[in-house]
């Protein structure tokens, strides 16, 4: 387990820290202005989980802002991830950010390159870049460590923040993805969320490189997962979505099952790999990625067993609480 000290003093901190089973999942942002829409699809996640993302425009495609779905969650009690993608902000902009997300309550931030504006929408955007994934876990350290603006400028008080960061065992070269993530540990990450996993051979090979690498006590690996609504579904992810893998296996195997029944299928398919994700040396929790799904969030962990182990983990460390049960309110 991470010796370091405590970071920030969030929720998802306090329960990996404890020894805990952790649980996060994504909330999709609406393409909406109605804050009732956000608190909605936290409301469906909330029992389960231990913190919910906020993504930050993935797949280079507009939706509200990781921010606003924050500043919205902190406001109803909930404990939000922010994400921060260094592709459509300078470094100026994302240190503002920071300082911003905190004073609202945030202490825990993602971050990530992000994907390049070609996979959205919207090709013709400027993409900025000025910062990697790395480069940004140095400077919010920066920030939060040293109490300095990359310009040597002092703050009047640091943030307080659990530093992330995203990794993707699946995608080769394969030797150098446990290098990399060794990378973003010297830069700051104190935990790290995965890409989707759907090859639980090679996720064994990764962690098995972590471990001997030292790196499973240094930082926190939660595995992605996700249900897949039908083998076309499947195939338009591993075709369209950058750094997604699925194996012909999986394809195969819900293409093995009538179209109606594929979803169900599908389901069961994320309950076995969290039920053996879960007993690999390192894996301190699961990233559950649902996309217009958060319905089936709790369903999923109830049924692979996290409930049970989570509501025996919680009697021995009782004095964490729960991600957030406040009404929601505009």
């Amino acid at each position: 387990m991470p010796v370091s000290p405590m970071r920030g003093g969030s929720r998802l901190e306090r329960v990996l820290r404890s020894g805990r089973f952790a649980v996060t999942a994504e909330l999709n942002p609406p393409d909406s202005a109605d804050p009732q829409s956000v608190y909605d699809r936290a409301l469906v996640l909330s029992s389960v989980c231990d913190a919910i993302n906020a993504t930050d425009a993935s797949g280079a495609n507009v939706h509200m802002s990781s921010m606003g779905v924050c500043a919205l969650l902190t406001r109803a009690g909930y404990e939000p991830v922010m994400q921060m993608s260094c592709r459509d902000r300078n470094r100026i902009a994302m240190q503002g950010d920071l300082l911003g997300a905190a004073a609202m309550g945030v202490k825990n931030v993602l971050c990530l390159t992000g994907d390049g504006v070609q996979a959205g929408d919207q090709p013709e955007a400027r993409p900025v870049f000025d910062l990697d994934s790395i480069t940004l876990l140095r400077t919010l350290r920066t920030l939060r460590d040293k109490g300095r603006f990359l310009s040597g400028r002092k703050l009047e008080e640091p943030p307080k923040v659990f530093l992330g960061a995203a990794e993707n065992p699946f995608a080769p070269p394969y030797d150098v993805r446990p290098k990399r993530l060794g990378k973003k540990v010297e830069a700051g990450a104190d935990f790290i969320q995965t890409q989707y996993c759907f090859d639980v051979t090679r996720l064994k090979q990764f962690m098995a490189a972590a471990c001997d690498m030292g790196l499973d006590q240094q930082v926190f690996v939660l595995v992605g997962v996700g249900p897949l609504r039908s083998a076309k579904a499947a195939e338009w992810m591993r075709d369209k979505v950058p750094g997604v893998v699925i194996p012909d296996v999986v394809v195969d195997r819900l293409k093995g099952v009538p179209k109606e029944q594929q979803a169900k299928e599908g389901k069961s398919i994320c309950i076995e790999i969290i039920q053996q994700v879960q007993e690999i040396p390192g894996v301190r929790g699961v990233h559950v990625m649902a996309y217009r799904q958060e319905e089936l969030v709790a369903e999923i962990i109830e049924e692979a067993g996290l409930l049970a182990r989570r509501q025996r983990e919680s009697m021995a460390a009782p004095d964490v609480p729960r991600v957030g049960s406040a009404s929601p309110r505009p």
